[in-house]
């Protein structure tokens, strides 16, 4: 039997929702650059418990996280598990107003569920639903087809490992095409605030290894 590929951060484990997806769905655990949870090359989850929820509007990264969510695929989603979502001494209007902002101004659904395995039967589902109906590969990075050329070739540079956004663009500002980052050298890549030895030798890595294709075994 076929089963749906969900990619899972590595922060997601203590959840216990990877272990519940595994007994239907194929899990790989990743240290993601945003989301929490890949169902196709659309569509990427944040979820967060009540409490992380109220955390984070306090904090206001709840609005950035969501951001570059949007920025990174096309349909992102966001699951609030609610479970005490109103226990704390925050005003119930606050959490609505921010609820409302996030579905009418930054168009993120809003989804509210009871606890984490209900969580998990919808990951799984819209999973199934992607890759299977719609057809949807599975990928770390989602691609808008609204892309101009700038944001096309920062979307590239980001794709080398441990590049964040600020990083592909101090790259891309350095060296003035995608071309010539590729063609760097280690010495000539850690001219680049940000990138050290380490990060340099990843990125010559990735970029001359010879591409060796895995076929699976029936």
């Amino acid at each position: 039997m076929q089963k749906a590929k969900i990619i899972a951060d590595s922060r997601e484990i203590f959840s216990g929702i990877p272990d519940w997806l595994s007994l239907k769905a194929d899990v790989e655990i990743k240290q993601l650059p945003v989301g929490d949870y890949i169902l196709s090359q659309k569509v990427a989850v944040e979820r967060k418990r009540a409490e992380d929820f109220l955390d984070s509007l306090v904090k206001k990264r709840i609005f950035e996280q969501v951001k570059r969510l949007k920025e990174a695929y096309e349909k992102p989603i966001l699951i609030i598990e609610d479970e005490g979502l109103f226990s704390r001494n925050i005003d119930s209007r606050a959490i609505y107003g921010a609820i409302a902002c996030l579905l009418t101004d930054y168009e993120i659904p809003v989804i509210r569920t009871r606890g984490a395995e209900e969580t998990a039967s919808l990951l799984y589902a819209i999973a199934a639903r992607e890759q299977f109906k719609k057809k949807r590969e599975i990928c770390l990075r989602g691609e808008k087809p609204s892309m101009n050329l700038k944001e096309r070739q920062q979307f590239i540079v980001e794709g080398l490992p441990n590049v964040s956004a600020i990083l592909a663009k101090r790259l891309l500002n350095h060296f003035g095409s995608v071309r010539k980052i590729f063609n760097a050298s280690m010495e000539e890549l850690q001219e680049v605030e940000g990138i050290g030895k380490k990060k340099a030798k990843a990125i010559i890595e990735v970029v001359e290894a010879e591409w060796k294709e895995e076929i699976a075994n029936d």
